[in-house]
């Protein structure tokens, strides 16, 4: 039909080819032990499928407490297996390290923390400002004392500090392995926080109903941070070390000097929020503190910059890293970059100064670039000054591209019959005799893409590079990180 009619003999709800193949790869699953996660995930075949929380980030528990009171070993049990350090000596556990953990189908995060002390100094003072940080950063706290020892000046100093935070608090009386020890933990009463639960971490005692009562007080999902704001002007963070021109690109883009200008490295300490007209739509930028190093070796206001950076991005939905492209690039503009793809965020790099660069710097870039950056070839480039507002007008399109990606939904059935064409050209090496097939494909999520796919056997890192690479090639998600997960799944054994 030439007129833009449908031919009322063609069946317009016809199946698309790929779908077709799709459906019965998916049926071909059948054969595979499946756990319920994986019937979920199949039969959700999207973000509802890729885990049963509901939208937005999971709630967070900060385990804190004085050192050696177990924390750790009550983490481990919290979440049954070992996966935090134990060691019979305080102190073990410095950074905060968070761990995804699930009690009675609902799934949260924890976060082990290193022990906090009164007046500590030197490695020790940071220590507690990371416990401190994981209050700040939570929507609960499982504060645990030691019942055999009972209060000390430690704990009612952590007590304080707990109740400056105004979050909601449960209070673990560790260590009870009978009687006796209940009775030594009653004592507890005392902090003023409620009723003390008895629980062994290391034995596993009372911890079901110690789980009980923190997901009573747990949000469904977190309230103080990581969650991307739907509707409204989207959320770009500029980020970058230090003097790189973060407040410079925004005072350029807003119009105004809304934000603080000076050579001196680190002048912005809070992130600053702004609504910026571009291309004739509303964004909003904000700037950030420079990231200097990793933040468990930074400490004072330093420290809590950087804190507020990792929340701003958290918040964003695109991060625009900015380079000094005037200087060699350093460990710590790679730093930044990593930071973004880890905080699965979509990605644009800028290089800043771009006026200042003769023909023989460009060149030296090119080849730092392919050297320091090659991981992120998929990141969309821009080269701008933001102190004269050169090729300011080109950051926009690479906005859109990198969000575009970020949001990106690759239908199953095209995803499956990409894949067999994939593997037909290139197969995945044979080891040990052994070749694992590629079962079935499906996206989990967006925001970032996330992809899993279920297979006969492990593959290789270096295919699922070539894979993701391929995914790049054939789909885009120029500007988005993308996530390749792999279950391996065997045969229903015969009866």
């Amino acid at each position: 039909m030439t007129d833009g009619t449908h031919d009322p003999s063609t069946p317009t709800d016809a199946p698309d080819e790929t779908e077709v193949v799709a459906a019965g790869l998916r049926a071909g699953l059948d054969d595979y032990e499946l756990s319920p996660e994986d019937q979920a995930l199949l039969l959700g075949d999207g973000e509802a499928g890729w885990d049963d929380a509901p939208a937005g980030p999971l709630p967070v528990l900060a385990v804190v407490g004085r050192p050696n009171v177990g924390k750790s070993t009550l983490v481990n049990r919290v979440l049954g297996r070992r996966e935090a350090v134990v060691e019979d000596v305080p102190g073990v556990t410095r950074d905060r390290v968070a761990y995804e953990a699930e009690w009675t189908g609902r799934r949260f995060t924890v976060v082990d923390t290193g022990g906090w002390e009164q007046d500590a100094k030197g490695i020790h003072r940071r220590v507690a400002e990371q416990a401190e940080l994981a209050i700040e950063l939570s929507d609960a706290v499982l504060f645990v004392v030691d019942a055999m020892v009972g209060t000390t000046d430690t704990d009612e100093a952590i007590v304080k500090v707990l109740r400056r935070s105004g979050k909601p608090v449960v209070l673990a009386a560790n260590k009870v392995d009978d009687l006796r020890g209940e009775a030594e933990a009653a004592a507890l009463w005392s902090l003023g926080l409620g009723e003390p639960y008895v629980v062994s971490g290391l034995h596993g005692r009372g911890s079901g109903d110690l789980l009980d009562v923190v997901l009573s007080v747990l949000p469904e999902t977190s309230q103080v941070g990581g969650a991307v704001e739907e509707g409204g002007p989207r959320r770009v963070a500029l980020l970058g070390r230090p003097n790189v021109g973060k407040s410079s690109l925004l005072n350029k883009a807003v119009g105004s000097e809304r934000v603080v200008v000076d050579d001196v490295p680190g002048t912005t300490r809070d992130p600053v929020d702004e609504l910026v007209e571009l291309a004739g739509r509303t964004w909003r930028f904000v700037d950030t503190a420079g990231i200097r190093r990793r933040v468990h070796q930074t400490r004072g206001a330093d420290f809590y910059a950087s804190l507020r950076t990792q929340t701003a991005l958290e918040k964003a939905e695109v991060a625009v890293v900015l380079i000094d492209a005037s200087v060699p690039i350093t460990e710590q503009d790679v730093r930044v970059v990593q930071q973004v793809v880890d905080a699965g965020r979509a990605l644009v790099l800028a290089y800043n100064k771009w006026d200042l660069i003769d023909d023989e710097r460009r060149q030296l870039l090119e080849r730092e670039i392919e050297l320091d950056l090659a991981h992120v070839r998929w990141a969309p480039r821009v080269n701008l000054s933001a102190r004269t507002g050169r090729h300011l007008d080109r950051l926009v399109p690479a906005l859109d591209v990198a969000l575009d990606s970020w949001d990106r939904r690759v239908p199953t059935g095209r995803l499956n019959a990409f894949l067999g064409e994939l593997v037909a050209a290139t197969p995945h090496p044979v080891r040990s005799g052994k070749q694992p097939r590629i079962l079935f494909a499906t996206q989990a999520a967006t925001r970032p893409p996330r992809f899993v796919i279920f297979a006969s056997g492990f593959l290789e890192a270096g295919y699922r590079r070539f894979i993701e690479r391929r995914l790049r090639e054939t789909f885009g998600f120029e500007g988005s990180p993308i996530s390749l997960g792999v279950r391996v799944r065997e045969k229903r054994s015969k009866r």
